[in-house]
């Protein structure tokens, strides 16, 4: 630029919302969902938040956790790692 010369800039407004917000305008929990959950998945879905709500992100500590809230597999046995991944995949499908 040279000397005096004004530079002319156009201020816009952030289209995107603020952190808070976001999580309302854009998450779709239910997106991928064909069907309403059954009470049994409604349950399990509780018990894995809870597990994550108290920081636990591993599957150890995860079965561990679903295991001490004395939730079981569909077929009524405790919660291992095989079968909470077998579980997983069909409720998946």
């Amino acid at each position: 630029m040279s000397e005096g010369t004004i530079q002319m800039v156009k201020i816009i407004e952030n289209a995107q919302p603020a952190a808070s917000e976001a999580h309302d305008r854009y998450l779709q929990p239910k997106q991928a969902q064909k069907r309403r959950p059954t009470s049994y998945e409604s349950l399990l879905g509780d018990a894995i938040e809870r597990a994550f709500g108290a920081g636990i992100h591993d599957l150890p500590g995860l079965v561990a956790n679903l295991n001490g809230q004395c939730s079981t597999t569909p077929d009524n046995q405790p919660w291992t790692e095989a079968n909470y991944r077998a579980v997983m995949q069909e409720l998946g499908r």
